[in-house]
């Protein structure tokens, strides 16, 4: 459905668009005619087009408002990057980012269809850029620190206390997002029955939360390791100034370099980091690691079976701008790596995915809320906005479960009691 309702005082000064822009906005509006699902308002320069299902039958309901008609050619040479794109430059604008990024998710095999579409030297373009951040040991430095070491500084500025950089876990509505990460945090230890006298191993160290809330809390010895050197200085200091340097080592070094025998492992959120060419590596490195009686807890970020395929071919704009070298794996896929490079079954599965989705909320309003603070520390109104968009454009991925989070526990196969 499609209506057009015309403003002629605003129309007096509209700024002439090229016939590029012409063009390409007769093509979106026919794309966004065949779209079904929610409702959406588009307003452009005194114009109003209406799409989707009307607003008593639709679920979503999201407004654009379009600055500048270049987002038209952003959209249709460059597919869902290409609009985030021009969100970043204020081609066009909304209320509600959370809601206009739910429209398309609902919407997403026409989005999938238009992509798909897309001149193939723009895709190629763009698959190549991905491509030349592999995760070899040397290119998940440089796609790590491309991310995490934006400064500890810059993380500060929407992460709670505990430094999480993860799903937290609210128990009740009411939960503060530090206390919805401690419950996290003991859901994890309980599941991997923490003892004293264990050691254990986290790949994926972040800022140092999960090793001194283990080390302190259940007393065990935890070996923890990072390639991001901001991380890593960071965590050592945190380590010391808690006292507790003697209950844990902090290194600096690749999962794949690790040696030796460890009661427990676990990995939070860092499997989105492996790509989906070294699953296997990473699986079996960690099954090697543990001890015939050991238990391996990971975090992880996933994306639908169905999608799994489809997606790891593909650049989305978290690839392209927060995450070079990154990949969802699958629940299947895990389990495939899991049966086909190890020894572990896997004994617990749950879905915490809406969590997800509320702690990125909170993560969304307190950067908001300092915005100004993110810029005094040297990024720029764009950078901020790229960051906006990141952060509504996941919280709406897990608001419509196009993206979930699991924890999965494995265990070895001496292990009889759970």
């Amino acid at each position: 459905m499609e209506s057009i309702s015309l403003n002629t005082q605003k129309l007096v000064s509209l700024p002439k668009i090229t016939w590029m822009e012409s063009l390409a906005k007769r093509f979106v509006l026919k794309f966004l005619r065949g779209l079904k699902k929610g409702h959406l308002v588009l307003e452009d320069q005194g114009q109003v087009f209406v799409f989707g299902q009307t607003l008593k039958e639709a679920d979503i309901v999201a407004h654009i408002h379009v600055e500048d008609a270049s987002a038209y050619i952003d959209l249709l040479l460059h597919g869902t990057v290409g609009s985030g794109e021009a969100y970043i430059r204020k081609s066009w604008t909304t209320p509600d980012l959370v809601n206009v990024i739910r429209f398309f998710v609902i919407n997403i095999d026409e989005m999938n269809a238009m992509d798909n579409n897309r001149p193939w030297i723009m895709r190629a373009v763009t698959a190549l850029g991905h491509q030349l951040s592999p995760n070899t040991k040397e290119g998940s430095k440089k796609n790590i620190a491309a991310h995490y070491d934006l400064g500890n500084d810059f993380f500060n500025v929407f992460l709670d206390p505990t430094m999480m950089y993860s799903a937290a876990i609210f128990d009740n509505k009411s939960d503060s997002l530090e206390v919805a990460s401690l419950n996290k945090l003991q859901i994890i230890c309980r599941k991997l029955q923490l003892k004293p006298e264990d050691h254990l191993l986290e790949i994926g160290t972040g800022w140092g939360g999960m090793a001194i809330y283990a080390a302190s809390n259940y007393g065990c010895k935890v070996t923890t390791t990072t390639i991001s050197m901001q991380q890593y200085r960071h965590t050592l200091k945190r380590v010391e100034e808690a006292g507790l340097s003697e209950k844990i080592t902090v290194l600096l070094q690749d999962y794949r370099d690790l040696t030796g025998k460890y009661d427990k492992l676990v990995s939070i959120e860092m499997i989105e980091a492996v790509g989906h060419e070294f699953y296997a590596t990473y699986f079996a490195k960690c099954s090697s690691l543990l001890k015939d009686h050991g238990l391996m807890l990971i975090q992880a970020i996933t994306i639908p079976d169905q999608r799994f395929e489809y997606a790891k071919n593909s650049v989305d704009f978290i690839k392209k701008y927060i995450f070079p070298g990154g990949c969802l794996p699958s629940i299947q896929e895990i389990s495939r790596c899991l049966s086909k490079h190890t020894d572990m079954l896997m004994v617990h599965m749950e879905d915490i995915g809406k969590h997800y989705a509320d702690t990125l909320a909170i993560w969304a309003d307190r950067f908001n809320k300092n915005v100004d603070s993110v810029k005094a520390q040297g990024f720029d109104e764009q950078f901020c906005r790229m960051w906006e968009f990141y952060l509504n454009y996941c919280e709406g991925g897990f608001r419509e479960r196009v993206i979930g989070t699991g924890q999965f526990l494995f265990a070895k196969p001496a292990v009889r009691s759970l």
